[in-house]
């Protein structure tokens, strides 16, 4: 089940430097994490659904290229957002 309108509006206030900073690599990265965890109780139950996990294996290398492209330019808020999203364990 994808996000709420208003879930997506509480990480773009939370994490984005304006109210409607959508495209700062946090929020994106924000949005992704939320996503692949409202759509990993589906794969629990539904063992078989090969193209749902295909599309979840797209969201998680698209997060982790962000997150490798912000640990290029700025290690701080990398180590920030992987702490604050609990991302690595």
């Amino acid at each position: 089940m994808p996000i709420t309108k208003e879930q997506k509006s509480e990480l773009i206030k939370k994490y984005g430097k304006k109210a409607n900073d959508s495209g700062s690599p946090e929020v994106q990265i924000a949005l992704l994490t939320a996503h692949i965890n409202s759509m990993t109780p589906h794969f629990e139950s539904h063992k078989k659904d090969h193209h749902g996990r295909l599309g979840l294996l797209k969201l998680v290398g698209k997060r982790r290229r962000l997150l490798d492209y912000l640990m290029r330019k700025d290690i701080a808020r990398y180590r920030k957002i992987i702490a604050e999203l609990e991302i690595r364990k």
